[in-house]
């Protein structure tokens, strides 16, 4: 989603009367903010780095998911074919860097917060834990002083020999600056005229204007590469990353390391195979057109399209209807394209275009019974222009389904732009975006994203958006989500009777948190029903940069309408948040126009706060009932309603419908974090509690 950044909610934390905060304008002085540089951690950040490590030792650095040992969030997120080892359990002679989740660092950006620094001449050693011939490494390597990217080697052996050399490229990082971003780290504001947490203030409306340290906000610092190593290695055989001497690149970042067996090509005999009508595996030659042939060819023969191993060249969209198209799996046909800009915008304000799968419009009667595999799509898309369709597959796609894809570098994952309905999204991975990994956006109905794997999103990772029409029964279950550089990890904004299951998702980074309900961006109003159920969250509840307050790993907000359709929040396990749990906010220019009501949440575990299990800053009111939680920062409810603190309390009723159990909050042992001994509307506000970084979750 596109986020607009203002100064609407200027909230800081004033004088306190009877257990109260009372609000202030908000000043620069009040917030204790000097003009930073922008690589700097923020004062409210709960975690600090560690101390420099070296020789870490690790002999074994066991599987993963989401940084948490599996068992922890078992029966959650996608079955993916691989196992995740991070970088900082491993073997290393390098720098183990964070934990951190200060906005605009290395560590933030890193799985678990934390990863490890390579010098020339380093490396970090990883045991395989199972058979492997394929690794996927994600990596950061500076850019260049004056944006566009750098290269540098890595190394790869396999129990100290059969090296084979990976060339990391940081051409698809570093974003800098105001949203929507610059490649160049020497820009001045690109909007001097919005306010800005450096200097709290807007630059040019202030005297003396106010100088950034340049690069300002720097952000998008990670990249992954696949690698098929050549052969086949026995678990317990060991992997090592080694930075050569001699790199350019003063430090190279490695977080993780992904390893599976890949089987053979896949092969369909029977199909119309591309190769016939003069595509080129070798990449050398343009072969949209041998495309578009096999495509027509195939749609009157009643065939599919099948793409054999190669990498094949396309710099625009395949417009796709009733057809099949399958590759010989995302490991072997891989789709590659310049993004190539247009001599003049295009109907739909496009400037670029590049490789894309898409329907035909909405308006046009959309695409159907088009079914899309085993492939990979990689874009050249380096900087985000958001009127460009520069997306992985876009347009409407009806009855349809798409299945097994690798999707990198593009702007988008899937931006579909309904009205549309029956579409299966499954088994997919969508790695390092510009903006979005997956968006339903306008009426976009009946559809199913399941066990697919999102990470490094540059915005929300999936999002339904019902934008003039509502998206509707819709599910979005059993997905995995990690590290979305800017806003959610799974967003609605608006619709009605969807649902969001299974999935898990770890470690949002700045703007948004794990999952959020929003009436933002002119979307329809939420009608209907709307099931959250069965969800883990790890290291979510992230600080609200512009507001100067945590957020909620689950956040409800109330921006331009009520939010009072049918919430049922069920089954989800909160872990390890960096400030709430749970979070209801209305922008407060609107506070006293609209509520959130008629949320309920059951049978939910909340392990580590670094503040509150609820946080209420917003008329309506919620009810509780099984909800457990453990490792509480601060009080357990922090209600300060709509911030008036009248006689009758605060505007937010907090229902108590028993079994809310556990919590401890500051310190005081025995106390539940739900007081049934408070009203459902008594204030207990502070407005920025202190953090307490909560303890690495455990087994229940």
């Amino acid at each position: 989603m596109s986020v607009s950044i203002s100064a609407a909610m200027s909230w800081f934390r004033g004088p306190r009367r009877r257990g109260v905060t009372v609000l202030a304008p908000l000043t620069a002085a009040a917030l204790g903010l000097g003009l930073m540089s922008s690589g700097a951690a923020l004062a409210a950040a709960p975690r600090t780095a560690l101390p420099a490590q070296t020789s870490h030792t690790t002999a074994v650095p066991a599987p993963t998911r989401a940084a948490l040992d599996p068992s922890l969030v078992a029966g959650r997120g996608a079955d993916v074919p691989f196992a995740e080892q991070e970088a900082e359990n491993a073997r290393t002679n390098g720098t183990v860097i964070g934990p951190g989740t200060a906005a605009y660092t290395l560590p933030a950006e890193a799985s678990g917060r934390s990863a490890v620094s390579l010098k020339p001449g380093q490396y970090v050693e990883f045991t395989l834990p199972a058979t492997t011939n394929a690794i996927t490494v994600r990596y950061s390597v500076p850019d260049a002083p004056r944006g566009g990217g750098t290269t540098a080697p890595l190394d790869v052996t396999a129990n100290g020999s059969h090296r084979q050399r990976m060339t990391l490229t940081s051409a698809y990082a570093w974003l800098y600056n105001q949203y929507p971003y610059t490649n160049d780290p020497g820009a001045d504001l690109l909007f001097p005229d919005q306010w800005i947490t450096e200097c709290g203030c807007v630059p040019n409306q202030t005297t003396p204007t106010p100088v950034v340290a340049k690069p300002f906000r720097p952000n998008h610092f990670y990249d992954e590469q696949r690698l098929l190593l050549g052969r086949t290695y026995r678990a317990g055989e060991k992997i090592r990353l080694s930075v050569p001497a001699g790199s350019p690149a003063a430090a190279t970042t490695i977080d993780l390391l992904d390893s599976q067996f890949v089987g053979a090509p896949k092969r369909d005999l029977r199909a119309a195979n591309a190769l016939l009508f003069g595509a080129d595996p070798t990449g050398r030659h343009d072969s949209a057109p041998a495309l578009d042939k096999a495509i027509a060819f195939a749609r009157k023969a009643h065939l599919k399209v099948y793409v054999p191993p190669g990498t094949y060249q396309v710099n625009r969209h395949i417009v796709v209807d009733d057809v099949t198209i399958e590759g010989a799996g995302s490991w072997y046909t891989l789709f590659k394209g310049h993004q190539v800009t247009l001599a003049t915008p295009a109907a739909d304000g496009s400037t670029h275009t590049g490789i894309g799968f898409y329907g035909k419009d909405a308006a046009a009667g959309g695409s159907h019974d088009v079914h899309l595999s085993d492939f990979a799509i990689e874009g050249d898309v380096r900087e985000r222009v958001d009127t460009d369709q520069v997306n992985g597959i876009g347009g409407a796609l009806s009855d349809s389904t798409i299945e097994g894809l690798y999707i990198q570098h593009t702007k988008v994952g899937m931006w579909f732009d309904g009205p549309m309905k029956n579409l299966a999204i499954t088994g997919n991975v969508i790695a390092d975006q510009i903006a979005d990994g997956i968006n339903f956006h306008t009426g976009v109905t009946s559809s199913l994203v399941a066990d697919n794997f999102v990470r490094n999103t540059g915005d929300d990772a999936i999002a339904a958006w019902s934008d003039k029409v509502e998206d509707a029964d819709d599910t979005f279950r059993d997905n995995t989500v990690q590290t979305p550089v800017l806003a959610n990890g799974i967003a609605l904004y608006g619709g009605t009777d969807n649902t969001v299951s299974g999935n898990l998702i770890a470690d949002p980074i700045r703007e948004g948190s794990a999952i959020q309900v929003g009436s933002r961006f002119g979307a329809e109003p939420f009608t209907g029903h709307l099931w959250i159920k069965d969800n883990t969250t790890v290291r979510a509840g992230t600080y609200e940069l512009n507001w100067g307050i945590g957020l909620g790993a689950i956040w409800f907000y109330a921006l331009e309408k009520n939010i009072d359709a049918d919430i049922e929040v069920t089954g989800d396990n909160f872990l390890d948040n960096t400030y709430n749990a749970i979070m209801f906010v209305a922008d407060f220019p609107v506070k006293d126009l609209y509520t959130i009501t008629n949320v309920h949440f059951a049978d939910i575990k909340v392990d580590g706060t670094g503040t509150s299990v609820l946080s209420a800053r917003s008329a309506g009111g919620a009810t509780f009932k099984n909800v457990t939680a453990r490792n509480v920062g601060a009080v357990g409810v922090n209600n300060c309603g709509s911030f008036h603190f009248g006689p009758a309390g605060s505007e937010f009723a907090v229902t108590d419908l028993g079994g809310n159990t556990g919590g401890d909050p500051a310190g005081s042992a025995g106390t539940a974090w739900l007081n049934a001994a408070d009203s459902p509307t008594t204030i207990t506000c502070d407005d920025r509690p202190a953090v307490v970084p909560p303890p690495a979750p455990t087994a229940w």
